[in-house]
């Protein structure tokens, strides 16, 4: 049977987060749905200095800051892919991969996704020189020229945040001049480690292997010019042109204009009865995270209304309003503090989750004397304490295990076939919590259609998955990697962080993550769905 809440909010970035708020203060029952992380694209800025009352912050504790203010009122969260939107009907349908939802109103906060410009070459050396997030990459561009393409807001600041490791960066504008606040652009400007190019596009990136060649071309002169890395040299081309609206899911369904936004009227409700819409899937001129959360404010108030009529007249039986979300396998994320690797409130938060095991899972830490080593055996330790159920063995570096690593094993203590050669920590913690979780009983909910595509694999599998632990994208792919091979004794999935192997980024020719390497042949960047893994399998 279906779940059934007052309202469901389809993305849990700033303008999700806020209709969740208002919802919820209003004693509706609301579940928020996300299927990557929680907090949206301001999760990577590492500097917010423009929302008001808020004198200096960064976009990852701001968003988080919201969704707790949401979960104290109630709020519900869950991580997943929603598949399927039915929003005609009064009662609206929402399909995910852990189960289907319905709801007398839903507010649209789906956001969007980087460009992709298309000049020749972009999609060939994606991960190998191109990228599109600052956070995630810039380590990886450590000494090297850089060049970023796009003239707006996210151009100038992640150019500034680039100058940390890059020896020189470009910005190439094509317009006359920058299109963001004249405070930003003059920063970026005033930064020795900077250079302006207006009127200027590229089109062409090249070379073998790794990058090595970027033509320009100056929209005014019509001349080309040309960069071309040094000898046993790279340089990397950062791509910042704009974002593309998130709207698969209805663009058949509700009414969008010519560059596919959400047209709404003035309370944010599209040409759908009980659909509203908020943040930067709407048509508007500003897309900032203030004008974010104003737009769920005002989509969540505007369907109140509309909630109690729908409820009343189909007698729908919605979740009740809870004071606090409960923890679940879809919600975990931590931080660190100063003097341990997992929080007070995070360790509580683990040990109720982990009363669901129904088995053993054991870890082999092996470690050596080395800082990477001592961290994992210290972590390791300082994370068995969430459950009894999670046995923990020390081993000395061996032949088959020459480098600090964790490897997973059943209640036997028979390997899984998942290894962790990282202390997982930042956006990973949540990944190698859910292993627990999956390996050691009852599992997270999974598509049974998914279930038995992994089931029926006979052939030897190795996943190798390289991460930043920074990186937002990385965990989908970790989680349905690891999944993967918990579920099937022939894949073997490896996480590796790849700040400590730096051997592997030189091997597979790595300037972005996440990276996926399988059978150690094939090479894959950019976020992967479970599914998506399995169609390259």
């Amino acid at each position: 049977m279906n779940k059934a809440y007052d309202a469901i909010v389809v993305g849990g970035g700033p303008a999700g987060l806020s209709a969740a708020i208002y919802l919820a203060r209003a004693k509706f029952s609301v579940l928020v749905l996300e299927k990557e992380k929680f907090g949206g694209q301001i999760t990577i800025t590492s500097e917010v200095v423009n929302y008001p009352g808020v004198i200096k912050t960064d976009g990852k504790k701001l968003t988080a800051e919201m969704r707790e203010q949401a979960s104290l009122f109630g709020a519900e969260f869950l991580l997943a892919e929603v598949e399927e939107l039915q929003l005609e009907d009064e009662i609206k349908t929402v399909k995910t991969d852990k189960g289907t939802f319905q709801c007398a109103g839903i507010v649209l906060a789906t956001g969007s996704s980087p460009r992709k410009l298309g000049f020749k070459g972009e999609k060939e050396f994606q991960g190998r020189g191109v990228a599109y997030c600052a956070t995630c990459d810039g380590e990886f561009f450590t000494g090297s020229e850089v060049f970023v393409i796009g003239g707006g807001f996210a151009a100038a600041e992640e150019a500034i945040f680039l100058t940390k490791y890059a020896r020189h960066v470009n910005i190439i504008v094509r317009e006359p001049d920058f299109t963001c606040a004249k405070t930003i652009a003059d920063k970026a400007r005033a930064n020795e480690h900077i250079m302006v190019y207006t009127n200027t596009e590229i089109i062409e990136a090249s070379g073998e292997g790794s990058l090595k060649k970027a033509v320009f071309i100056n929209n005014e002169t019509k001349e080309t010019w040309t960069y071309e890395a040094k000898a046993n040299e790279s340089f990397g081309i950062f791509v910042f042109a704009g974002y593309e609206p998130a709207n698969a899911l209805f663009k058949d369904q509700v009414k969008l204009n010519e560059v596919g936004n959400v047209i709404t009227d003035m309370n944010r409700k599209t040409s759908l009865d009980g659909v509203y819409a908020a943040g930067d899937i709407c048509e508007k001129n500003l897309r900032q995270v203030v004008t974010a959360v104003s737009d769920g404010a005002i989509a969540a108030t505007s369907l109140e209304r509309v909630i109690e009529a729908v409820v009343e007249k189909h007698g729908l039986k919605t979740e009740k309003l809870k004071v606090k979300a409960n923890t679940s396998a879809d919600t975990v994320e931590a931080t660190a503090s100063a003097d341990s690797f997992i929080s007070s409130d995070m360790t509580a938060q683990l040990k109720t989750l982990y009363q669901k095991l129904d088995k053993d899972v054991w870890i082999s830490c092996y470690a050596d004397e080395s800082k990477f080593g001592l961290e994992m055996s210290n972590f390791i330790d300082e994370f068995a304490q969430t459950s009894p159920h999670i046995k923990v063995t020390k081993q000395p570096l061996d032949a088959a295990h020459s480098q600090p690593c964790f490897v997973f094993c059943d209640a036997d203590k028979q390997p899984l076939g998942l290894i962790y050669h990282a202390v997982p920590g930042g956006h990973e913690f949540t990944s190698f919590a859910l292993a627990v979780y999956n390996a050691a009983g009852p599992k997270q909910p999974l598509d049974e259609s998914l279930l038995e595509a992994i089931q029926k694999m006979t052939a030897k599998q190795n996943i190798k998955v390289m991460v930043s632990l920074s990186c937002t994208m990385c965990p989908e792919v970790v989680q349905s990697a690891q999944r993967i091979a918990l579920e099937n004794h022939h894949v073997d999935t490896e996480i590796y962080d790849l700040a400590h192997f730096p051997e592997l980024k030189e091997k597979y020719k790595i300037m972005s993550v996440p990276c996926m390497v399988i059978n150690d042949e094939k090479v894959h960047f950019g976020k992967k769905s479970l599914k998506d893994i399995l169609e390259l399998l």
